[in-house]
C-alpha cells in the first residue's frame, strides 16, 4: 500500500493572478503569496486480487475500465502515470475536499499523482507533479482555475510564486522560527459554512471588463507587499493588507461575496480583527483572519458553535509519501 499526505493552501495575496488569461498577458506576470496548511488530503493506493478499479471518496465506483470512472481527477490521474487496472484508490480529507477555499480539489490531483507514480516504482519530484496536475486540470479538463494551488499543495511551505508565459517560479520564504511562530498566532481561519465550486465563480463574466482588470492589476501589487510584510515581521501590516485585498476581491464579481458573507465579515471585524478576506474564488469557505494573539479566544465567544475555527500551521514538506508498503 502506499500513502502520499499532501497540504492544502492559504494564500494571503495574489490570488486570481494566476490565472493564464491574466499572467501570461501583463508584463509582470501573475504573483501570488501563499503557504501550505498543516491541514492534509491523503491518498492510498492498494494492489487488488483482480484486475477491476475501485475508488472510494465521497463516493464509491467499481469499474472494469478506468476510463469509466465519473471522478474526473482519479481518471485522468490513472491516464498520466500509466497505472490503470487492479487497484483500489481512497481519498480522505482533513477538511472538506470541495468549495473550501483552500484549493482542495488541486490537492487531491498532486496527491493521486504522487500516490499513483510510487505505486508505479517511481519517485517525482514536486515541480512535476504541480506541472501534471495542472496539465489535468487546466488543459485536459479545462477547469478556468489557475495554477497556484498545484505548486503549494506540491512544495509546500511559505513561498512567493510567479507566473508568466515562461512557465512558474516558486521562491521559498524563509523566515525565523519566530516569525512562523507568530503567523501560527495571530492568523486564523472561519468557516462560513458554505462551500462553492471555484470553476463557478471563476467562469463568471463581469459586468466591466475592464474594472476586472484593474482589481486584477491591485491584487498582484498585493503579493509583492504581502511578501514584503512578511520578511520584515509586519504581521500587523499583512494584517491590514488583507483588508485591501478583501475590498479589492469582492468587487470582481457578484458571486465572490453576497450578503451574508458581508455580514460574518463585519462580525469578525468588530471582534478585533485587523483584517479578513475570503480565501478562493468566493461564495463561501474560509475567512483568513488577522488579529492580536488574543482575537482567536474572542472569535470563539462570539461565534459559538455557528463557525468552525481552525489555527493556521504551515505544512513544510510539501507531497510526501508517507507510507511505502513496497520497500
Amino acid at each position: 500500500m502506499i500513502i502520499s499526505r499532501t497540504p492544502v493552501r492559504v494564500s494571503f495575496c495574489g490570488g486570481g493572478t494566476d490565472v493564464d488569461w491574466f499572467s501570461n498577458s501583463e508584463p509582470n506576470g501573475g504573483l501570488v503569496t501563499s503557504l501550505a496548511l498543516a491541514r492534509h488530503i491523503h491518498v492510498t493506493v492498494n494492489a487488488r486480487f483482480d484486475e477491476k478499479v475501485r475508488v472510494s471518496y465521497s463516493e464509491m465506483e467499481i469499474v472494469d475500465d478506468f476510463e469509466d470512472l465519473q471522478h474526473e481527477l482519479i481518471r485522468e490521474a490513472m491516464r498520466m502515470t500509466g497505472v490503470t487496472s487492479g487497484v483500489e484508490i481512497t481519498t480522505i480529507a482533513d477538511v472538506p475536499s470541495r468549495g473550501t477555499g483552500l484549493g482542495s480539489s488541486s490537492t487531491v490531483t498532486v496527491g493521486l499523482l504522487n500516490a499513483l507514480h510510487r505505486f508505479a516504482g517511481r519517485e517525482v519530484a514536486a515541480a512535476q507533479l504541480a506541472e501534471e496536475a495542472c496539465r489535468i486540470e487546466i488543459d485536459i479538463l479545462g477547469q478556468p482555475i489557475g495554477r497556484q494551488d498545484q505548486y503549494a499543495a506540491a512544495f509546500g511551505g511559505l513561498n512567493s510564486i510567479s507566473f508568466d508565459s515562461n512557465g512558474v517560479v516558486v521562491e521559498p520564504l524563509n523566515l525565523g522560527d519566530e516569525v512562523f511562530g507568530r503567523l501560527e498566532e495571530e492568523f486564523t481561519l472561519v468557516f462560513t459554512g458554505h462551500s462553492r465550486s471555484a470553476s463557478s465563480v471563476l467562469s463568471e463574466q463581469p459586468e466591466d471588463e475592464a474594472d476586472r482588470l484593474a482589481r486584477l492589476r491591485v491584487i498582484r501589487a498585493q503579493a509583492d507587499e504581502a511578501r514584503a510584510h512578511l520578511e520584515c515581521g509586519d504581521l500587523e501590516g499583512l494584517g491590514a493588507l488583507l483588508e485591501e485585498a478583501w475590498q479589492a476581491k469582492r468587487g470582481i464579481t457578484a458571486s465572490v461575496s453576497n450578503a451574508e458573507l458581508d455580514a460574518l465579515h463585519d462580525r469578525l471585524m468588530a471582534a478585533g480583527a485587523s483584517g479578513a478576506k475570503l480565501l478562493g474564488a468566493g461564495g463561501g469557505g474560509f475567512f483568513l483572519v488577522h488579529g492580536a494573539a488574543s482575537l482567536r479566544q474572542r472569535l470563539a465567544a462570539e461565534l459559538g458553535d455557528e463557525h468552525r475555527i481552525i489555527p493556521l500551521a504551515v505544512d513544510h514538506d510539501g507531497s510526501t509519501i508517507i507510507h511505502d508498503g513496497s520497500e
